[in-house]
């Protein structure tokens, strides 16, 4: 508790010394910044009792922890104990506690073993320490078929382990611990893999019949860990999640939720994201520790037509004082962005050994992208790239449409990221700085980096982009080449590059770049330029 208080004081003085523009030896603004929390500073295990007050670059509500009526209810009350399967005395738990006006649902220290169950109003799931909830790996524990969304596509199938729809003031919480279906089971055998799901599940076919439920081995859509769809004041704090089929903890068109100091393990387990906040809103994530077999912290919205039909954004989400241990990306939007993803904010976070630091992904078909979307006081030790915009992905998923020509008219399915803004940034290892793989018809727009301090292999490679600032950097790279393919409108301005031979190489390309230049940098301007400026006549 003494460290989180000694943290905010740090954080307090920062900001203070940031508004009085913190200057280096030069007399230039200091490319880095103090106050940038270490990794023993955040995730799970620094979680303090109570809430702090939300201060974010969008207008927040007021996150207060839940409160539950007095009476509670153990599992063993329903007759629960450990050895056999107990999924109908949770459940008759819960209904209980729900019917008799709200409480706790209390499952104690012990090895319990379930199938799906649902959460009610006004109930708080709690976990004792020590409580060990294993989940079936049988299909036939998670009929009949629910109401559900998978990739960012709705469907009727098994929804999730721990499953909620159209209910209020809902809980899970406590020390213990939450283990997915066993490998070997019949969801894991007949989870779909074969295809894309847009191209399984017909976004013409109407959502009552687009039922998966795995009768005679047919496929299902694997059961996501936790997952509220359609709630409002969400609250999820301290468990443990291993073993996942599918993605982790996952809020779907839901209003108010917090979720802290969860512990998630998923790694090796394909598309085992960590936390996916879809197509909802006021969301505060905090003093969570991941560590996935996917991406760890992601942002989704819907994907293409399926997703552009319900026309649900994600908005006005916060996430602090979290650690990514390893994943795919630290903190990820899309790759389904169809209904848009804005007012993000991220910070105070440390991603530790994971692939992409910051990641941005979407792709032609998949409509929407994002748009302010803020990550500030990051600290990044990565095995990939620290900036990676990625709107192609590969043929595997998107054909034709992952090559970057020609360019295609714009559609509804077409994506756009634009305003995202990343500041007191400390990558401490990278493979690369920035890559950018926009699309021709919309590029990447407005993005600015800027107090950042880099440690890397390669510099920079972006293709399609309007309005990219570096500013008040120092970039140590292996690497010394810039490359720049129909780029316009892009600044490095007091950005001192710690390059081999302290010479930076720049290659520009594409009839559309324009406009690129270098401001009060050391060196001054690539060695392959004869000014600090580079316009089409040069």
């Amino acid at each position: 508790m003494r460290k989180n208080r000694l943290f905010v004081l740090a954080q307090v003085c920062w900001l203070l010394l940031v508004a009085s523009c913190t200057v280096g030896h030069s007399g230039r603004p200091a490319a880095t910044t103090a106050a940038i929390p270490t990794k023993e500073q955040v995730g799970a295990s620094q979680l303090p009792a109570d809430i702090a007050p939300v201060r974010a670059p969008f207008t927040m509500p007021a996150f207060r922890k839940p409160s539950f009526p007095a009476y509670t209810r153990s599992i063993v009350e329903q007759g629960a104990h450990t050895g056999a399967k107990v999924t109908a005395e949770i459940q008759a738990t819960i209904d209980e506690v729900s019917q008799h006006g709200g409480g706790t649902a209390v499952v104690p220290a012990g090895k319990w073993h379930t199938g799906r169950i649902s959460l009610k109003s006004n109930v708080n799931l709690h976990l004792d320490e020590g409580a060990e909830l294993y989940f079936s790996g049988e299909v036939k524990d998670y009929r009949p078929a629910v109401f559900t969304r998978t990739e960012g596509v709705e469907v009727m199938s098994l929804g999730a382990c721990i499953y909620a729809n159209g209910q209020q003031n809902i809980a899970v919480t406590g020390k213990g611990k939450l283990i997915g279906p066993t490998q070997g089971g019949s969801v894991r055998k007949q989870t779909m893999t074969h295809d894309v799901v847009e191209n399984v599940v017909l976004a013409s076919t109407p959502v009552a019949q687009r039922v998966y439920e795995g009768h005679n081995g047919s496929i299902v859509f694997p059961p996501m860990f936790i997952s509220p769809i359609n709630c409002r004041n969400v609250y999820i704090e301290g468990v443990s999640l291993e073993n996942t089929a599918f993605w982790n903890i996952v809020p779907v068109y839901c209003d108010g939720v917090i979720i802290r100091g969860v512990t998630v393990n998923s790694v090796g387990i394909q598309r085992g994201d960590g936390i996916d906040v879809e197509s909802s809103r006021n969301v505060l994530i905090e003093y969570c520790t991941l560590s996935c077999g996917d991406d760890c912290f992601t942002i989704k919205a819907g994907r293409g037509e399926d997703g552009l039909r319900v026309n649900m954004p994600t908005e006005n989400v916060v996430v602090r004082y979290c650690l990514a241990r390893e994943g795919h990306g630290g903190i990820t939007c899309g790759s389904e962005t169809a209904a848009l993803i804005r007012n993000l904010y991220v910070h105070d976070c440390v991603f530790d050994n994971t692939g992409v630091g910051i990641r941005f992904k979407t792709r032609r078909s998949r409509g929407g992208g994002g748009e302010n979307l803020t990550y500030e006081r990051l600290r990044m030790n990565l095995k990939a790239t620290a900036f990676h915009w990625d709107m192609l992905g590969s043929a595997t998923h998107v054909g034709a449409l992952a090559s970057r020509l020609p360019a295609l008219p714009i559609t509804p399915l077409t994506p756009h990221f634009a305003n995202n803004t990343a500041r007191h940034i400390l990558v401490e290892q990278a493979s690369q700085f920035v890559k950018v793989e926009a699309i021709p018809e919309t590029p990447l727009t407005n993005v600015l980096l800027e107090n950042i301090e880099v440690n890397a292999q390669k510099l920079f490679t972006g293709a399609d982009l309007q309005g990219f600032t570096v500013r008040r950097a120092t970039l140590r790279t292996a690497a010394a080449q810039i490359t720049l393919l129909d780029a316009r409108q892009v600044l490095f301005e007091e950005v001192k590059f710690v390059v081999p031979g302290n010479a930076v190489q720049a290659t520009v390309t594409g009839d559309k770049s324009a406009d690129i230049r270098f401001k009060n940098c050391e060196p001054q301007k690539p060695a392959n330029w004869s000014q600090p400026t580079w316009n089409k006549q040069h």
